[in-house]
C-alpha cells in the first residue's frame, strides 16, 4: 500500500496533521511503540506503552463505514487488555461526520473525558485544535489517569522533536491540557 499519508491528509484537516518527517521520525527513534497498520480498508497510526494505547489516527476507507470495520479494529485492539485513549474533533455543523465519529466511538464503548480541556496551537498552520478526549478500558480509569497518560501522549508524540522538525518549540503541556473540577447539581 505505503499511500498511508496521502490517505491521511485527504481525510484529516491540516490542524490535526503532522508531517511526513514527524511521522517518520516516530516510527524510527519510538519503533515498536508508535506504529502504523495499513490495509485498503483502513490506516491505524498508534502509540502503545505498557498500560495504554493512544489512537493517534485511524481512518476506515468510505466504503467501509457502516459495515464493522471500524468496530473490528477497536476490538483487535481491546483484545491487548489495555486503556485506549484517543482524541475526537468536537461536534460541529462545519464537518457532518463529527456527530458520527462520536457516535461510533461511544457504541464502541468509548467514555468522554468531560474533565480534561484539550486545546492546542497546531505548529504549521497557527490553527487552534480543540478535540475532546475519549477513553475506552478493560478495568475503570478516572479522568485524571487519563490526563496524565495525555501528558505523556503530548510529550511523546505530539511535541516530540518540535523544534527540529517545525522550527519552533511546542506549547507546555500545561497550556495544551487543563484538568476543569466537575460540578454536579444536587438531585
Amino acid at each position: 500500500m505505503n499511500n498511508w499519508y496521502a490517505r491521511l491528509t485527504d481525510y484529516f484537516p491540516e490542524r490535526e496533521m503532522k508531517s511526513r518527517k514527524h511521522f517518520e521520525i516516530l516510527f524510527n527513534e519510538k519503533q515498536g511503540i508508535y506504529r502504523l497498520e495499513e490495509s485498503q480498508d483502513f490506516v491505524l497510526v498508534y502509540f502503545e506503552m505498557s498500560d495504554f494505547i493512544f489512537i493517534d489516527y485511524i481512518l476506515v476507507a468510505r466504503n467501509n463505514r457502516r459495515n464493522g470495520r471500524g468496530s473490528r479494529i477497536l476490538d483487535q485492539l481491546k483484545q491487548k487488555g489495555k486503556a485506549i485513549i484517543l482524541e475526537v474533533e468536537p461536534v460541529t455543523l462545519i464537518d457532518p461526520d463529527s456527530e458520527k465519529r462520536i457516535q461510533f466511538y461511544e457504541k464502541n464503548g468509548f467514555l468522554k473525558m468531560n474533565s480534561i480541556r484539550y486545546e492546542r496551537i497546531h505548529l504549521v498552520t497557527n490553527e487552534l485544535n480543540k478535540m475532546d478526549i475519549f477513553c475506552w478500558s478493560p478495568v475503570t480509569k478516572t479522568e485524571k489517569w487519563v490526563y496524565d497518560k495525555m501528558h505523556a501522549i503530548y510529550e511523546g508524540v505530539h511535541a516530540y522533536k518540535a523544534r527540529e522538525l517545525y522550527g519552533r518549540d511546542p506549547q507546555p503541556v500545561s497550556d495544551v491540557l487543563r484538568k476543569k473540577e466537575l460540578t454536579y447539581s444536587k438531585a
